[in-house]
């Protein structure tokens, strides 16, 4: 799904009042610790497109190498299905985060406590909800 200037909130059922940095001792590193780092690294850098291949390569392990020899035919097979957005991350589920799609589509990530975070669920062009963790 790509989404712009779009602001994903916490899920209705989250139970966060402050952001959490989500940790993991896990092979492979799940993927909301991969979103998380490269989201508070790079903020607005990735599209979703982009988010879930550089998730995706990172835990798969693909060297240098091989990632440059086969970028077009990993990324082609990766995408021959969906993948959820940042609605199912566990991150706006779980962590108190919110996620912002700017005007190209990349993402950020802000703590709900923060005054970013009101400012976007308060101004966006659209304001979805994280999916829910459990059935209503």
């Amino acid at each position: 799904m790509a989404y712009i200037n779009t602001f994903i909130k916490i899920a209705p059922d989250s139970t966060a009042t402050e952001a959490d940095v989500p940790t993991s001792n896990r092979e492979p590193t799940p993927i909301h610790i991969l979103q998380y780092q490269l989201l508070t690294e790079k903020p607005y850098h990735y599209t979703h497109e982009d988010l879930t291949f550089e998730v995706y390569v990172r835990r798969q392990g693909f060297s240098a190498q091989e990632l440059d020899a086969r970028h077009d035919e990993i990324w082609h097979d990766l995408f021959q299905k969906g993948h959820p957005c940042m609605r199912a991350s566990s991150l706006t589920k779980k962590y108190g985060w919110g996620a912002h799609y700017d005007d190209a589509g990349k993402i950020a990530i802000y703590p709900v406590e923060s005054d970013e975070y009101q400012q976007y669920a308060d101004n966006a062009d659209d304001v979805l909800f994280a999916m829910r963790s459990k059935r209503a």
